[in-house]
């Protein structure tokens, strides 16, 4: 498996983050059609939020990726969030 998380801060971020709650429903609706998703989660953090995204392989996250932008971009194009900053990797362990 494989996960990316996604760090949104700065001008707009906190913005982007109650239109994604607000909208949950949405967001649920096209991250879920990402090939071989598992997991997603989204969380506020004191600068803006964090979405975590774990999925059968890289490229389902890579996807999720993509999708995130194309959502933000179509959904929040005046909020002019700056990009997030990314981390990924291979997952070692899950508790579920």
């Amino acid at each position: 498996m494989h996960m990316v998380t996604r760090t949104y801060s700065g001008a707009g971020a906190k913005e982007l983050f109650d239109l994604l709650e607000q909208r949950k429903a949405d967001v649920k609706v096209v991250i879920g059609a990402v090939h071989g998703i598992k997991s997603y989660a989204m969380a506020r953090t004191p600068g803006g939020g964090q979405t975590v995204t774990i999925c059968n392989d890289k490229a389902g996250t890579d996807e999720s990726v993509k999708v995130a932008a194309a959502w933000i971009n179509k959904n929040a194009p005046d909020l002019k969030v700056q990009p997030p900053v990314i981390a990924e990797g291979e997952v070692i362990e899950t508790l579920n």
